[in-house]
């Protein structure tokens, strides 16, 4: 390409020549300059906006930190929700475990006034430590130690408690017989992801995999309150009464082999097993209640031998 330069201070024209290269070249600068000149009056608008005097630059900042607020207080307020769930489960496992100490201590002939199951222990002391914040990740670690500590107490008390009624209540009375003779325990008591919902829930017994059509066996000499179809998800149930305030509930049965008010004897066959009510499944649910309190199945059935 030849460009000319036609002036009349010149003597005459001048001639350029430019070769494709040095035209590419040209052309690319003259595209380039004004993106850098953009970019470079964006940077210094971002970076001198406070001191600009600019109501436009200035609702850019604030909505851009309203933005960063809000989600600042998103994932505070997730964080937040997620403690107080656990923190409200605790809370019920408290109030169980007073109930629970209450009992034992009553059983044992301990005299209320010391333990006072519901009251927080006095503690006290000094230190010279330096006092230092939890963070959230030492505080949801502590919640989950916690939690696992009270599980396990509240186990353990459940067999001691299990084992005081059984020197009280004579054995054929105490629901220690197995309500199945085959089966594992595909869900066991307490708190647990529901299998149709996926909510976290407490679960009031236990579950046993068995085959439809398993007979089902009374765990305890008692009599019968309750044989017919529950609406409230149990399906086919059958509850027996032993007395002292222990009460066996038998649930998901495909065929009842008692009616309410018979007698019925430790180890007779009362149901069969199924999958009726709310259930994925065949199996069998099987619970202990204490006074309408759930127990641990599981402490009963450990309690004796």
């Amino acid at each position: 390409m030849n460009i000319i330069f036609v002036s009349d201070k010149l003597a005459r024209p001048r001639t350029f020549t430019l070769r494709p290269r040095q035209f590419a070249l040209i052309a690319l600068v003259w595209v380039l300059l004004p993106l850098l000149l953009a970019a470079g009056l964006f940077y210094y608008s971002l970076y001198h906006a406070p001191e600009i005097k600019s109501a436009y630059f200035q609702s850019i900042i604030h909505q851009s930190q309203e933005a960063q607020l809000k989600k600042n207080r998103a994932y505070l307020q997730t964080n937040l929700n997620a403690i107080a769930v656990r923190v409200g489960e605790m809370q019920a496992q408290m109030t169980r475990l007073d109930a629970l100490g209450s009992r034992l201590a009553k059983m044992a002939g301990i005299n209320k006034e010391d333990f006072q199951f519901g009251h927080p222990p006095a503690r006290g002391g000094v230190s010279d430590v330096p006092e230092v914040d939890l963070s959230r990740s030492d505080l949801q670690h502590q919640i989950d130690v916690l939690a696992r500590r009270m599980e396990d107490r509240s186990d353990r008390l459940m067999v001691l408690e299990a084992m005081l009624q059984e020197k009280s209540i004579s054995k054929s009375a105490f629901p220690s017989f197995h309500p199945v003779r085959h089966g594992y325990i595909s869900s066991p008591f307490g708190w647990r992801i529901d299998p149709i919902n996926g909510k976290r829930e407490f679960h009031e017994g236990v579950d046993f995999m068995v085959r439809v059509g398993t007979p089902v066996l009374a765990a305890a000499n008692g009599v019968v309150t309750y044989a017919r179809f529950n609406p409230f998800g149990y399906g086919n149930l059958v509850a027996i009464n032993h007395g002292n305030g222990l009460v066996t509930r038998y649930a998901h049965c495909s065929k009842l082999l008692v009616k309410e008010g018979d007698i019925v004897l430790r180890g007779q066959e009362i149901a069969l097993s199924g999958d009726t009510g709310r259930s994925t499944g065949p199996h069998l649910h099987f619970e202990v209640r204490y006074h309408g309190v759930p127990q641990n199945p599981i402490s009963y059935l450990k309690a004796v031998g």
